[in-house]
């Protein structure tokens, strides 16, 4: 089982949390959160694993990504087949959030498959809000440094970084895209706390994040 000071930080990530934009890098952005669960620490070196390679896997998700968008996973095994599937996982809900942030749809396939409870309700909000105020997103993303910091009885809390430096809003009836300068703020340190699903898929129930974190950030 999590720990109780880990239970207590996931369970708190959402209630601080207030994400305005999900591709936005501008340094104007004040939606960001410090909250992090706990014991997250470095990613372990290697050679990044694309995630291209996971498509040849058993039951892979289908991303429908729309024209302008590339998503980029480095994904590093780390020999323990739970924390690997974790990962694997984990990265799949990077990838579904993305999607559907970009096609402006709150409840896509991947979304339901890789995203529960509060996480779920989250994000599919904030998709929606996004979409009323007439936005998309497009550009780049790339996800690196995933690592497991906990695991036990079907829960774990996991960690990664994004890279948004490429990554804009774009105004859906004119297609103007919303160019910003890439800064330190444009790095994300995500954490979550992830459970076995029913159908056998980890998803992530919790989620929060903070910008400019040192350990993501590269120059």
């Amino acid at each position: 089982m999590l720990t109780t000071h880990r239970r207590m930080a996931a369970a708190f990530l959402l209630a601080a949390v207030t994400f305005s934009a999900s591709g936005c890098s501008s340094d104007s952005d004040g939606g960001s959160s410090s909250d992090k669960i706990a014991g997250a620490g470095e990613g372990e070196s290697g050679a990044p694993t694309p995630s291209a390679s996971l498509s040849a896997e058993q039951n892979a998700p289908s991303f429908d990504f729309p024209s302008g968008i590339k998503v980029s996973v480095e994904n590093r095994p780390t020999g323990d087949a739970t924390k690997d599937t974790i990962l694997r996982d984990t990265a799949y809900a990077a990838q579904a959030r993305v999607e559907a942030f970009a096609k402006s749809e709150s409840r896509t396939a991947n979304m339901n498959r890789y995203f529960a409870a509060n996480a779920l309700s989250f994000w599919g909000g904030r998709v929606e809000a996004f979409k009323k105020d007439g936005l998309t997103v497009t550009g780049d993303y790339r996800y690196y440094d995933f690592e497991v910091t906990d695991v036990a009885d079907g829960q774990a809390a996991v960690r990664y970084c994004e890279d948004q430096s490429k990554a804009y809003n774009k105004e859906i009836k004119t297609n103007k895209v919303q160019r910003t300068q890439p800064s330190d703020k444009s790095f994300l340190l995500y954490t979550a706390q992830v459970a076995r699903g029913s159908a056998g898929d980890w998803q992530v129930t919790q989620q929060g994040w903070e910008k400019g974190d040192p350990a993501c950030v590269q120059r």
